[in-house]
């Protein structure tokens, strides 16, 4: 399992007149937390598609549990917990500065190779980044 933390506020242009975070903003928020899933381990996500490989989304599920509000410090708990075939699933946590769970999702994306746009295994070079950063769980 990989697991990260990213750490964000929401912001007030994020928000709908009753001050809670418009859900809109939950996938752009879920993006930046892979992102940076990926910059942990050791490999920026430009590196990635830099190397012609492409990750696009194939499913997107969530969960609302309470809703963030405006100006509220978010954790957001990425987690990869199967080893990539063709696709990579990462899971989410959304927590409040209460430490209370708000939101739980799951992002389902593929790797695509830029140059002929065929579905491809994970490449073997962010293969050996996941292994060497795996932990059992």
């Amino acid at each position: 399992m990989i697991h990260t933390t990213h750490s964000l506020r929401v912001r007030y242009a994020e928000t709908d007149p009753m001050k809670y975070a418009y859900y809109g903003n939950y996938a752009a928020y879920l993006e930046v937390a892979r992102v940076e899933l990926f910059r942990t381990i050791g490999m920026s996500y430009d590196d990635i598609e830099k190397k012609g490989i492409w990750l696009p989304v194939s499913e997107f599920k969530i969960k609302y549990l309470k809703p963030a509000l405006y100006d509220q410090p978010l954790e957001i708990h990425t987690f990869i917990r199967q080893i990539p075939g063709v696709r990579i699933v990462f899971e989410y946590e959304i927590y409040n500065e209460a430490k209370e769970k708000i939101t739980e999702a799951e992002t389902t994306l593929f790797f695509l190779d830029s140059k002929d746009n065929k579905i491809i295994r994970c490449p073997q070079f962010l293969m050996e980044l996941i292994m060497k950063n795996w932990k059992e769980s």
